[in-house]
């Protein structure tokens, strides 16, 4: 994993590599989360073409849910309109991949943030 320095994993198979991958990534990132620091974003395929010491192996594509490793939760207290709110409940409670208000609050966020990181 050349964005991750450190960080080996091995498999008999291809798919156990992935596997092992996956478990060496998520040791990694709760270990940066229990020091309070923050996985850097990786880069792409693109971007380490050229690099000789990333030449000779296999590409695979391993998708970690970095959200798991952004520390404790926080309860706050906003304030919005009232129908708003109703709307957002209404989407939330339509799309499933948020599980809750927090969690839509949580993803929109992470989406305008990365476009300026």
């Amino acid at each position: 994993m050349p964005d991750v320095v450190g960080c080996y994993f091995a498999g008999n198979t291809i798919d156990d590599a992935i596997a092992g991958a996956a478990n060496a990534l998520g040791t990694y990132f709760e270990y940066l989360s229990e020091q309070g620091q923050i996985p850097v974003e990786a880069k792409t395929v693109a971007d380490h073409l050229g690099d000789e010491d990333c030449t000779g192996g296999i590409w695979a594509y391993v998708d970690i849910d970095l959200s798991r490793y952004e520390g404790r939760t926080t309860k706050l207290n906003i304030t919005l309109p009232q129908f708003l709110l109703a709307r957002i409940d209404d989407y939330v409670s339509s799309h499933n991949e948020y599980h809750s208000r927090s969690g839509f609050f949580a993803e929109l966020a992470r989406r305008e943030l990365s476009k300026h990181s």
